[in-house]
């Protein structure tokens, strides 16, 4: 009964450090801070593409002010 007791005990530590180590391996051992930070950087990348999508949409609209008021060959 005993053998089966510490069997059973050793099988559940097996188990225990099995799923720490695949947990780990698939989670990584990212800090709070790097999460921080990559998130802050995806933030300041979207905010750039705005801006940029925002600049190309002012000279679109430029562009056609322009074509508008020179009237255009014809």
């Amino acid at each position: 009964m005993t053998r089966q007791v510490v069997g059973s005990l050793l099988v559940a530590l097996v188990i225990v450090a099995v799923t720490i180590v695949v947990v780990t391996a698939r989670l990584g051992t990212t800090s709070t801070a790097e999460l921080e930070l990559r998130e802050e950087m995806q933030e300041n990348r979207i905010e750039m593409q705005e801006e940029r999508l925002e600049r190309q949409e002012d000279l679109r609209e430029e562009r056609l002010e322009q074509r508008e008021d020179g009237g255009g060959p014809g």
